[in-house]
């Protein structure tokens, strides 16, 4: 169960624990950064190997921008240092909402986050050895006669670090599928159903985050649909919330119950409403009235028959008798 300890906390002591959670992310960024920014030109070289390696003979990457030379090394430092503190990114937001969480959804959620983490590595070495070789060669060979290569320097860095963030985001299909069949919003059955769906999606995506070719366009979609059918894969060992809560149901078993106490209430209420049925309900128009012995003679009075009249009729009050 969630900790309770956190019902006494006030709304200050979160604030000041996400304050110092906070900082230690940003000393860690810094950390990495400082280190980065020494190396910040040979990082830059060795990111544009892919396309260095394929430009012309005599070409190269140009700077359109007086500080484009200082700034595009200076913010692939800033990025590297935010991609590589990215598990200590997520271990302090973890153990910032970890204490309110279930005890089963901690034993989840600790294996997801570390998978998670390294399937972003792992879209992004994708895209790096993979794709960008076939994207620039492609790129690097359609262009008119005459035109000479020369991409540059921020407009390269931009386009790398969207592709980062794209096939990144795109290996995390299988955390997010396993994570709706956990959590009971879909069910293995219904993603299947929604197969056909989901393959022509996957490449609405990669049209969209990709540049405007087929080749990136696949190399983005492909794997997103196989990391999908990966996903439901890996949510049968999980198991879905409903298949839980069934089994759950299913193993409590109901408490004895002493038949002889149920025939003792039995007997009881069954009294009782032989009790109640010799009462008359004052209530009841209908109920038949008893007979008392103090009002025989005025019933006997009421019974009398009126007075004749003088004509022989009981019609109209009785007239006074003359005498």
């Amino acid at each position: 169960m969630s900790d309770p300890s956190l019902n006494d906390q006030p709304l200050i002591a979160h604030l000041i624990e996400l304050r110092d959670r906070l900082i230690r992310i940003l000393v860690v960024i810094l950390i990495f950064f400082l280190g980065f920014i020494a190396f910040a030109n040979d990082l830059y070289a060795y990111l544009a190997e892919p396309l260095q390696s394929l430009l012309p003979e005599g070409a190269s990457m140009i700077a359109t921008q007086v500080a484009s030379p200082f700034l595009a090394p200076f913010k692939l430092a800033l990025y590297l240092s935010v991609y590589c503190g990215a598990p200590m990114i997520l271990y302090q937001l973890w153990g910032f909402i970890a204490p309110g969480l279930y005890a089963n959804e901690k034993k989840i959620a600790g294996p997801l986050l570390i998978s998670s983490i390294f399937l972003f590595y792992a879209g992004m070495a994708f895209a790096y050895f993979v794709v960008f070789p076939l994207v620039f060669g492609f790129f690097t060979t359609v262009g008119p006669t005459g035109v000479t290569v020369m991409t540059d320097i921020d407009a390269y860095l931009s386009f790398v670090l969207k592709l980062f963030l794209a096939f990144g985001l795109a290996f995390e299909i299988p955390v997010a599928t396993m994570l709706l069949i956990k959590a009971g919003i879909a069910s293995p059955e219904s993603l299947k159903e929604k197969r056909p769906y989901v393959f022509i999606g996957c490449f609405v995506v990669g049209m969209l985050v990709t540049p405007p070719d087929m080749i990136s366009q696949t190399l983005l979609a492909v794997p997103m649909w196989l990391l999908f059918e990966a996903g439901l894969i890996g949510a049968r060992f999980l198991g879905s919330k409903k298949t839980e809560d069934a089994d759950q149901t299913d193993g409590e078993e109901s408490e004895p119950v002493d038949s002889q106490a149920v025939a003792m209430i039995d007997n009881e209420a069954s009294d009782q409403d032989h009790e109640s049925s010799d009462d008359i309900d004052e209530f009841d128009l209908y109920a038949p009235v008893k007979a008392d012995d103090d009002d025989s003679p005025i019933i006997e009075e009421l019974d009398k028959p009126e007075p004749l009249d003088d004509d022989g009729t009981d019609v109209g009050p009785p007239k006074p008798s003359q005498s």
